[in-house]
């Protein structure tokens, strides 16, 4: 009998090192940190390059146009950014903080060489040659908050520290979130309903709602993203288009200060396309922090983009979903336009968030 128990208890031990070992097998970047590096060259006619953890190389599209100047004063909520960082990432422009001053964020961006973009001045951004939505503007984008560099000719980085000039490569590193801190966000669609954020610690509550979402609007850029993605993620809004790629059509989530002291946000407050978050009492301001406005949400992957494998392209494709009066899980109705009562029956939204590896070794469902 005693010998039985030892043999039982060796077993056991045999199948826990062979589960930990087929663990690191199957993810060896455990505890490791990740960075997707995005190059910029500031040259026209350069290929812009995406570096993947693994060190193969991505082409981003060539450069149309380099920035000679800055931009000052940049929207509103670019003063909430991280300065040296990126401060909002779209289908349709990439915008980085250098500076902030007099309460206005100082700005870089990039923009594909055919769009609209109205946050980049004329003069102060780079124009790639790459389709709005895909690459670095789709599944390769870089999260709010990461860091940017300035490396010239000799290899040699520095923070970015102003206006590059030509000859220097833009270089932002991006972490690749195989775990990510959070990973689903469900918001109550209700007047003092509950933001939860499902984390790797467990549901906590995030944020309460201050006025909720009602119909659908016509934000610009929702035409180069699909129905119930990410068009837009800075430190001021989340953007979700419910519009097909194409037509316009979205609705945008902000927190409450920005609702409050921001001009042009007036209307959030009497139109319906627009849901407001307060942060829980005593609590800092929701602007530029996670999970909600920063370092959480990609405009992701679609049409032909490719990433490193099947999970990393799958788990780029951030989703958003909704619940019909209180019913199961769905996909965001197909709305285009101005529709002030399209979401009336919308009980509740549920944002995934994006990450990097096969789900059942490093990503866990609820």
């Amino acid at each position: 009998m005693l010998k039985m128990k030892i043999l039982i208890k060796l077993d056991k031990v045999c199948f826990v090192l062979v589960f930990l070992s087929v663990l690191l097998l199957v993810s060896p970047a455990l505890g490791e940190e990740r960075v997707l590096e995005l190059r910029i060259p500031v040259s026209v006619g350069a290929e812009a390059r995406a570096v993947m953890p693994d060190g193969t190389e991505r082409s981003l599209g060539v450069i149309r146009a380099i920035p000679v100047k800055t931009n000052w004063p940049a929207y509103t909520a670019s003063k909430w950014g991280v300065p040296g960082a990126v401060c909002a990432t779209a289908v349709n422009a990439i915008h980085i903080l250098l500076d902030v001053e007099q309460e206005r964020g100082r700005i870089l961006s990039l923009v594909p060489s055919i769009t609209l973009a109205p946050a980049a001045k004329a003069g102060a951004f780079f124009a790639i040659d790459h389709p709005a939505g895909t690459g670095l503007f789709g599944g390769l984008a870089p999260l709010t908050g990461s860091p940017v560099f300035l490396e010239d000719p000799s290899g040699t980085r520095r923070p970015l520290d102003g206006l590059p000039a030509e000859g220097e490569t833009l270089v932002i590193r991006s972490a690749l979130p195989g775990s990510p801190d959070t990973w689903m966000i469900d918001i109550e669609n209700r007047p003092g309903g509950r933001v939860i954020a499902w984390t790797k610690d467990g549901p906590r509550t995030a944020a309460r709602v201050v006025r909720p979402i009602g119909g659908v609007g016509r934000f610009g850029g929702t035409e180069f993203q699909g129905i119930g993605r990410v068009r837009a993620s800075h430190s001021g809004v989340i953007d979700v288009s419910t519009s097909p790629r194409g037509q316009v059509g979205g609705i945008q989530i902000m927190p409450l200060l920005h609702a409050l002291t921001s001009k042009e946000m007036a209307n959030a407050w009497k139109l319906t396309q627009w849901m407001i978050l307060a942060p829980l009492p005593g609590r800092p301001p929701l602007e530029g922090t996670g999970p909600l406005f920063s370092g959480t949400l990609v405009p992701g992957v679609q049409l032909d983009d490719r990433l490193a494998d099947l999970w990393s392209t799958y788990g780029r494709r951030p989703l958003v979903l909704c619940r019909h009066e209180g019913g199961p899980w769905t996909h965001l109705p197909s709305v285009s336009g101005k529709q002030d009562a399209a979401l009336a029956d919308v009980t509740h939204l549920r944002l995934y968030c994006p990450f990097w590896d096969e789900p059942g070794v490093r990503f866990p469902h609820p």
